[in-house]
This record gives C-alpha cells, sequence and structure tokens, in this order.
C-alpha cells in the first residue's frame, strides 16, 4: 500500500495511476488523514447459472443397485 499527500499526488498521478493498475493500493491523504483509494477494478465474475450441465451429465440405471464385492458385508 502506498501513501501519497494529494498535492505530490497530481504531480505523479500517472505513475499513481499504472501502479494501481498493477494492483497495488495507492492512498491518497490530505493532512495525513486518507480521502481517496486508488484500487484497480477486477472484470465481475460470470454468474453461474442451473441448469447449465443439463444433458451432460449420464447416470447408470443400476447405480444404487448392491454391489457383488461388498454382498458379504451387506448380508
Amino acid at each position: 500500500m502506498q501513501q501519497v499527500d494529494i498535492t505530490d499526488a497530481q504531480t505523479q498521478i500517472n505513475q499513481l495511476l499504472q501502479s494501481a493498475l498493477q494492483g497495488e493500493e495507492v492512498i491518497i491523504t490530505r493532512n495525513n488523514q486518507p480521502i481517496l483509494k486508488l484500487i484497480q477494478i477486477l472484470p465481475a465474475t460470470k454468474r453461474r447459472q442451473r441448469g447449465s450441465a443439463k444433458g451432460k451429465i449420464w447416470m447408470a440405471p443400476d447405480f444404487d443397485a448392491p454391489l457383488e464385492d461388498f454382498k458379504e458385508y451387506m448380508e
């Protein structure tokens, strides 16, 4: 995080913007009090949609049938 006084920020705005674009948080202060925060806005993540996998998942008809290998444990 980088803190810069507003009077210095006016002369260094290009460098501060580049820092923010590279992911660094830049705080601009006046009288040692924070007044602005420069951060990069990340693209919104795409929301999942219901039913987007419909028809892509298949389940065998005997999925829940007892397994032969475990027959002795089931008795």
